[in-house]
């Protein structure tokens, strides 16, 4: 039996984070300024899309936080893993904690229904625009050849925010040239609910990992594993995540090996396919003599 486990942060992992760093501060940046300009300009809209840049933002700060305590916890004693499950449970932590908000999204546009006040359109359209600037600047930082989970994430979000920005500024242009202050608390509820499909996306991934479902398609593993020289039968196969990164696998194979460095090649050659096909960075594999286990059956 043999194990192999996953090596130190690569460039990519270290790039990641500092990529999410940059666009975490460039957001909380974004939320102070449309938030002060929802409240000093009278636009729920813009204040609800400034509460959804912030929960982006948030949603970046915690995952470079359970990023970096991950990182610095070794694994050993009864912590046999480190602390990696603290990204899921982070990211189930800002699926709940969405819903006070767009509680109170809700409740303040309905307010804005029933009690319409007067919306300084212009000044609103500026900082929406300016909002979706940042948002656009996000996009670019992430963007690149190959992005990690983590940045994916973050990718879609940011797209879903600037079509939050594009559709206050429509609001707000609706409301200059005709005067319909209840576009502006029906746009609110729209980006409300953008809010709530970023949380399910949250909720969702998050459950995957803490219910263990396998994050790759576990007869494909063991076909492409079968076909391996010396494999004759795979009596035993499970993989599941840690984490968004870090895939586990334990596989128990029965071999026709005739030497003891054959099965070690062999079981190098899983360890291998596991790690290069299909990212399992933490794999378990263990051999035994097909002639030995009939015998023992």
């Amino acid at each position: 039996m043999e194990t192999h486990e996953r090596g130190a942060p690569t460039e990519q992992e270290e790039q990641s984070t500092r990529k999410l760093g940059i666009v975490a501060a460039i957001n909380l940046a974004g939320f102070v300024i449309e938030l002060t300009g929802g409240l000093l300009f009278g636009s729920v809209a813009l204040i609800s899309d400034a509460f959804h840049m912030l929960f982006d933002a948030i949603a970046y700060v915690i995952a470079l936080g359970a990023t970096v305590i991950a990182r610095r916890s070794d694994p050993g004693g009864r912590w046999s893993y480190g602390l990696q499950r603290i990204e899921p449970f982070a990211a189930f932590l800002n699926g709940v904690l969405l819903v006070p908000m767009v509680l109170y999204l809700i409740y303040e546009s309905y307010q804005r229904y029933l009690s319409p006040v007067d919306i300084n359109a212009q000044m609103t359209i500026i900082l929406a625009t300016g909002g979706l600037i940042i948002n656009l600047a996000s996009v670019y930082i992430l963007q690149g050849d190959e992005m990690s989970l983590n940045e994916r994430g973050a990718f879609y979000h940011l797209l879903g925010d600037a079509g939050a920005s594009v559709a206050v500024i429509v609001s707000m242009l609706v409301i200059m040239f005709t005067n319909a202050l209840i576009v502006d608390p029906l746009t609110a509820v729209l980006i409300a609910a953008l809010i709530v499909w970023s949380a399910m996306i949250l909720l969702r991934e998050s459950g995957v990992i803490f219910f263990q479902q396998s994050p790759v398609d576990p007869d494909e593993v063991r076909a492409s594993i079968a076909e391996l020289d010396g494999v004759e039968n795979i009596e035993d196969f499970h993989v599941w995540a840690l984490s968004s990164q870090i895939a586990i696998a334990s596989v128990y194979v029965t071999d026709s090996a005739e030497t003891v460095d054959e099965r070690d090649a062999l079981i190098n050659q899983i360890h291998e396919k596991l790690q290069a096909e299909y990212d399992i960075t933490h794999s378990t594999v263990e051999v035994v003599s097909y002639q030995h286990e009939h015998e023992l059956s």
